[in-house]
């Protein structure tokens, strides 16, 4: 028997040691999310299931709702894709340029995460409420952002702003001017250089900021219902449906629009994960 056949069962403990309390760990890891996140989700699935098939289509799909459905998934496209555009930019700016304020600009980045989101909804609602600091002057030329569709947006924007900016960055970081500079010095202007080298490489990055973005203004409430004004068919998102059903004791309503939000958040997070492996796949052979 060779010494390479002897060695093979050592080798194997061995390995097994490296990490020590796997099995342990691993029971506690699937405990906690169970307990955490499977559950609740499997008991809001379990309750809308109580409800039949015909009964389930009517709650889902009543005017009201598709309203809702066409208000939240529509302003959280357009809030995620002027995100994607103005967060690339500023991390193109915090990445390549040096200038006073700078490390304040990239703390300031990260405030939306930091800030209760009824915070950020009050200071929307006292700017640009129909008589607030800026909403007033804007009214009078006929532009109401407060208590309309353009406030919810405002609000997702401001909500979604940080998941683009920090998924460029380092990708922008990792990047490095070397390859601009060797495409100006073979007669690239600053746009075409931009388009053929820096955008393919930030590229999967900037989509799974688009798709983080846009998964975190889909299930955005507390800064929207300050600002939103919360009108039945005008400006009313899923979210607040779902609370407003409960509040009426309509438990089965509010929990088939949950199932939807959740077969949808899951459906997105399946994109996001998808995204990010190829942005992995692309930075490890780039």
């Amino acid at each position: 028997m060779s010494s390479r056949a002897v060695d093979l069962p050592t080798r194997r403990r061995a390995q097994r040691r490296v990490l020590p309390g796997f099995g342990l760990s691993l029971g506690f890891t699937l405990t906690y999310l169970s307990v955490i996140v499977l559950i609740p989700l499997s008991a809001v699935v379990f309750s809308a299931l109580q409800v039949d098939a015909a009964r389930f289509w009517e709650l889902a799909s009543d005017p009201r709702a598709l309203s809702a459905y066409r208000i939240t998934f529509g302003l959280s496209l357009l809030a995620a894709a002027v995100n994607w555009v103005m967060g690339v930019l500023i991390a193109w700016v915090l990445v390549r340029y040096r200038f006073p304020g700078r490390a304040l600009v990239d703390a300031a980045i990260d405030l939306p995460f930091a800030l209760p989101t009824a915070v950020a909804g009050i200071a929307l609602a006292t700017l640009y409420a129909p008589n607030g600091w800026l909403g007033a002057p804007l009214a009078a030329i006929g532009i109401k952002i407060g208590y309309a569709p353009a406030g919810i947006w405002l609000a997702l924007v401001f909500v979604g702003l940080p998941f683009v900016v920090r998924t460029v960055q380092p990708v922008l970081q990792d990047l490095g001017p070397e390859r601009e500079e060797a495409a100006a010095t073979l007669g690239a202007g600053r746009l075409l250089a931009f388009w053929r080298v820096v955008l393919p490489a930030i590229l999967p990055a900037s989509l799974t900021g688009f798709a983080l973005a846009f998964a975190r203004a889909v299930g955005e409430y507390g800064s929207v219902i300050f600002i939103a004004g919360n009108l039945p068919m005008v400006s009313e998102i899923v979210p607040l449906l779902i609370v407003v059903r409960l509040e009426q004791y309509d438990y089965a309503g509010a929990s088939v629009l949950a199932v939807v939000m959740l077969a949808i958040s899951l459906a997105m997070l399946l994109v996001i994960n998808l995204l990010q492996a190829w942005s992995e796949g692309r930075r490890a052979h780039g």
